[in-house]
């Protein structure tokens, strides 16, 4: 026994020191030449401000109320809050002291200059598939074309022994992607618009770091469509479920045409399957409605190339008995009165909404989705669409918190998930419950 322990222990020791050498082992990456930026700076910083755009630095690196990029905003990760940091050229509290280099090797690395491992809420693994001419281009916009503010990075909101940077290392290595490998077996794509498309959906807009599963160490579980998960929804973020963005029929993008994807990214709706609600509202308002027509149609077409996602569970097959029941006063469940007295008149009894204002509920991703989080708090707590350049008023739904109890909107989700056609999973009144729950403790969070 005493052999056994012994035997245990030692492998016990090994594993850790084999841990900390991976964790030490300083990481090198290739040298890139600032010359570039001689040329022509101001074409640059004018290419990279369009850049930091598509991919949305500032919603991140900017707090409310605060000045752009200088930080400080909360964000809520698995093991604590995390603050961004200020990414103005302030050379004190910001990155103007950051050489070229220092700058690819946070973006695309992970890497801060002092060597530490920046926490994966920066996208990096993502970013890492940007080419070189624009990772200059953003250096040259943050270093000549960002107002350098002076405020101090916040202390972030994790305790010890989570704090520790060395274990991030040893994430980096195993999950985070290598920028010079990746180029070398780049997928290539016979389209050149939709390898445009992929290019923006998997590097600068990071489309997955929201919108594809992650593992139980908080990898994405695929980085491109080589994996089936990749963007096959079901993160949460802030309270609301990241919807499938693959070609899946009921709870995908099946049923919607490259035109509804451009419409939506551009002015937060489509003519009919979908409206933007206040959980992408931020995406669409500071980048996607400022991205070129021809960006859009690149980012439309490569969605609509991927296959389904496996597995589905929801199914829709438009069934005209329940428009036919409600036309003719018969609300035969409690759900479908409490549809009637609170619903029916945007969505309509037929489920179809109105084009362009209110979206269709039959056959709506969003209430086929396998986890109905997003659908059970929009009823709670409801959503405003963003106001965009092309449709600049900001449509609301009300949330119904404080007139339906936790059954009543369970029964309600289940009936909207049921019905028309949609053929979804029973929403329950503990799923309701946490819900509920989350969502006043977001409201009364300081």
């Amino acid at each position: 026994m005493r052999r056994v322990l012994l035997i245990l222990i030692s492998v016990a020791v090994a594993a850790v020191l084999a841990a900390l050498v991976l964790a030490w082992l300083p990481t090198t990456t290739r040298t890139m030449s600032a010359g570039a930026l001689d040329q022509d700076t101001a074409a640059m910083v004018e290419k990279g401000r369009y850049l930091a755009t598509a991919g949305d630095c500032s919603a991140c690196h900017t707090a409310a109320d605060g000045q752009p990029f200088a930080g400080g905003l909360a964000l809520i990760s698995p093991i604590g809050i995390i603050y961004s940091s200020n990414i103005t050229p302030d050379r004190e509290t910001g990155i103007g002291g950051y050489s070229l280099n220092d700058f690819d090797r946070a973006l695309r690395y992970g890497i801060s200059p002092s060597g530490s491992t920046l926490y994966p809420a920066m996208p990096y693994p993502s970013y890492a598939r940007l080419r070189d001419d624009d990772v200059l281009s953003l250096y040259a916009y943050f270093m000549h074309g960002v107002t350098p503010v002076h405020v101090a990075n916040h202390a972030n909101g994790i305790r010890w022994p989570l704090s520790l940077r060395w274990p991030l290392s040893i994430w980096r290595k195993l999950f985070a992607p290598d920028p010079d490998q990746l180029t070398a077996a780049a997928i290539h794509y016979a389209d050149p618009v939709v390898a445009r498309g992929a290019y923006l959906v998997q590097g600068l807009e990071h489309c997955g770091s929201c919108h594809t599963p992650r593992a139980i160490t908080l990898q994405e579980k695929a980085l491109d469509e080589s994996g089936s998960d990749y963007l096959a929804g079901g993160q949460v973020q802030d309270g609301w479920s990241a919807v499938n963005l693959r070609s899946n029929a009921a709870a995908g993008l099946g049923r919607w045409s490259a035109k509804d994807l451009v419409d939506l990214l551009k002015v937060g709706h489509s003519v009919a399957h979908g409206v933007i609600g206040s959980a992408m509202g931020d995406v669409v308002v500071h980048s996607t409605q400022h991205l070129h027509e021809d960006d859009l149609a690149a980012i439309a077409a490569y969605l609509k190339s991927l296959p389904p996602a496996p597995h589905e569970v929801a199914t829709f097959a438009m069934n005209a008995a329940t428009a036919h029941a409600l036309e003719a006063g018969i609300n035969d469940t409690r759900g479908a009165e409490l549809y009637v007295d609170n619903c029916s008149a945007c969505h309509r009894t037929d489920g179809q909404g109105y084009a362009r204002v209110f979206p269709e509920i039959a056959g709506n991703s969003t209430v086929l989705s396998a986890d109905a989080i997003s659908l059970i708090r929009l009823i709670l707590v409801g959503s405003v669409s963003p106001a965009t350049a092309g449709a600049p008023s900001r449509l609301g739904m009300p949330g119904f918190a404080s007139r339906l109890s936790d059954d009543e909107v369970a029964q309600l989700a289940t009936f909207v998930r049921q019905s028309w056609g949609n053929k979804a999973s029973t929403v329950t009144v503990s799923s309701v419950k946490a819900v509920r729950e989350n969502a006043l403790t977001a409201a009364t969070a300081p």
